[in-house]
């Protein structure tokens, strides 16, 4: 009898030891099972996360060895934007010009410029971009037009319909000398000298802005504001697919009916170092961005907004170039009353913000300031060159070229290159014999024209190491070819083992992971001279980018790191890093040599 009570007694404990066994089995079961599952990934716009090029056409490539680029010449080179991950490409003017402005003074914004080409031309360019599955878009300057172009023609004659095309206004007397005159008001030029030119066929002056050969639109006028909107319409229905649009600041002035039916003098900035005729003696109050222009924009939005309703397909894009303190370029996206605007206004903070003397804590602000100011739910974007500054690598430094790449790239929104910018290429030199931008001959001379020549950026492109980069076989090229093509080359890059077109196309490629495209984002200072980006999302890899941007070495823990557990692994590093891909990071001390950068793939997320 107590043998049977035992072995009931043990068969019990059994069972119960079975029962809380496959329990905890269970439990441990249920619970992997039911580990947070991948967050639903909200679908994005093609724009929204795009590697976004710009072309300078008249560098980038010739075809017909004249010296110039031309259509042809980028049609040749589209597979270039393949290789290097491009989403979409917009390409500096390529409209009919006296090229004064370099296409910035266009004379029939319907037709294209005849060193460029052809309409057929462009058309051949825009089917095959579409065919590799590239974007394009074009570069619309709407503030103003040539003085050569049939609209100021027919505004100066004063043809019906034509007469206020323009900013057109009487002279002041001259309390001096009362046989002279004196323009409406002290405005200057951007270009330097009085922004205001006399027309003696019409007994008046024009307003411009930029040079005296680009009059400055009228968009108080309904028609000039219709006009627009047919030249979009006209490019749109060819099947580009948006428009870098120009110079906004500056698309509408003080109206004489409020300053008692004259221009207002803008007031003076005090600087004792600029005299009357040069930028820099005025504050422009009355000629740069007046909240009127904002309704422009946003009128033009709605315009391919209601285009993409009427023509089905990709979205139709504005992008907005201004130079704008941060309130004032935040109204592009759209205002507190709900109006939308721009699908961006282009960050410039990396050019007019930061510079190679920056410290890793100058960037962390720059970055965190547009990030903070854009409106919930706004795309951001990063511009670190373009045709108007010096290159990337002239105001940083060399070594710092993949690390600001990596930004570029790792950030949320759209990465935007400049052409040459994947190859590192900086500033090439041009004398003063061989200058030819406007603002340089007209705001400078032959001592101090390369504080404001854009020349030097805009060199030709560095295709290989032959007769003239590889950009045309021509004895002359439109401006000279930089002298260190030999050493920075694209052609080189692609056959070098490390090179800064390695790391652009490893840094395109990683922009596919999710947590770039969708994931959370977090950016410290580590020190003056480090700091850290990290991309996250739930189930996904952690993308880590370090990076020191000072000149000297940089000691730092990655135990401050947030949402990075180590070891992780070296996905991409700067080409003088002492780091390869592939490498596993351990150790919580990290020494960064100068300009360094480091992008790591650490485990997800809890």
């Amino acid at each position: 009898m107590g043998s049977l009570k035992v072995f009931g007694l043990t068969v019990v404990v059994l069972v119960g030891l079975g029962i809380i066994a496959g329990g905890i089995t269970w439990i441990v079961l249920w619970t992997r099972d039911s580990s947070p599952p991948p967050p639903e990934l909200i679908p994005i716009d093609w724009w929204q996360h795009c590697s976004l090029y710009q072309i300078y056409p008249r560098s980038f490539k010739d075809s017909d060895d004249d010296g110039i680029g031309d259509l042809k010449g980028i049609t040749e080179e589209l597979e270039h934007f393949v290789d290097a991950g491009v989403d979409a490409i917009w390409m500096s003017p390529i409209f009919e010009s006296p090229m004064i402005d370099f296409g910035y003074d266009i004379s029939n914004f319907y037709e294209i410029h005849y060193e460029y080409g052809t309409m057929e031309d462009f058309e051949v360019l825009l089917n095959r971009s579409h065919e590799l599955g590239i974007k394009l878009l074009l570069d619309f300057v709407p503030n103003h037009a040539s003085n050569e172009s049939e609209y100021f023609k027919k505004s100066l004659a004063r043809e019906p319909g034509y007469e206020d095309f323009f900013i057109w206004a009487d002279g002041r007397p001259d309390p001096s000398n009362t046989t002279d005159r004196l323009p409406p008001s002290n405005w200057v030029s951007q270009f330097g000298g009085s922004a205001w030119e006399w027309r003696a066929e019409r007994q008046q002056y024009y307003l411009h802005q930029f040079a005296v050969e680009q009059a400055d639109f009228n968009f108080r006028n309904p028609a000039v504001r219709e006009e627009m909107i047919n030249i979009m319409k006209f490019w749109l229905d060819k099947g580009v697919d948006g428009f870098r649009v120009d110079a906004l600041p500056y698309l509408i002035e003080a109206d004489p009916a409020d300053h008692e039916g004259r221009y207002p003098d803008d007031p003076l900035s005090g600087l004792l170092q600029f005299e009357s005729h040069q930028l820099g003696y005025t504050i422009p109050l009355y000629t740069k961005d007046l909240i009127e222009l904002y309704d422009v924009v946003y009128e033009w939005r709605d315009y391919v907004d209601r285009y993409l309703e009427d023509h089905p397909g990709d979205t139709r894009v504005l992008f907005s170039e201004g130079y704008a303190n941060v309130s004032m370029t935040m109204l592009y996206y759209g205002n507190e009353e709900g109006a939308i605007g721009a699908h961006f206004p282009f960050n410039f903070d990396f050019v007019t913000d930061l510079s190679s003397r920056s410290t890793a804590r100058d960037f962390v602000y720059i970055i965190l300031r547009w990030l903070t100011y854009k409106p919930h739910g706004a795309t951001p974007n990063w511009v670190f060159g373009n045709h108007d500054n010096n290159r990337m690598p002239t105001r940083f430094r060399e070594n710092m070229v993949d690390g600001l790449n990596s930004l570029n790239m790792l950030l949320p929104g759209v990465a935007v290159t400049y052409q040459g910018e994947e190859i590192g290429m900086k500033d090439g030199y041009v004398s003063w014999e061989d200058t030819v931008d406007v603002e340089a001959i007209n705001r400078g001379d032959e001592d101090t024209y390369l504080l404001y020549s854009r020349d030097p950026a805009r060199t030709p492109y560095h295709w290989n190491n032959l007769k003239n980069a590889g950009f045309s076989t021509a004895n002359r090229t439109w401006l000279p070819v930089a002298e260190d093509y030999p050493e920075i080359n694209l052609a080189k890059q692609k056959e070098d083992a490390r090179s800064h077109f390695k790391v652009y196309q490893a840094l395109t490629a990683l922009r596919k992971e999710k947590a770039l495209s969708h994931g959370e984002y977090n950016i410290r200072a580590l020190s003056d001279r480090s700091l850290y980006l990290v991309r996250y999302l739930r189930t996904y890899d952690t993308i880590v980018l370090l990076f020191n941007v000072a000149d000297r070495s940089d000691v730092i823990n990655l135990n401050r790191v947030m949402h990075l557990k180590l070891p992780a692994t070296v996905y991409i590093s700067s080409i003088h890093s002492t780091r390869n891909t592939g490498d596993v990071i351990e150790s919580e001390q990290l020494t960064l040599a100068p300009g360094e950068a480091i992008v790591l793939k650490a485990e997800p997320v809890a």
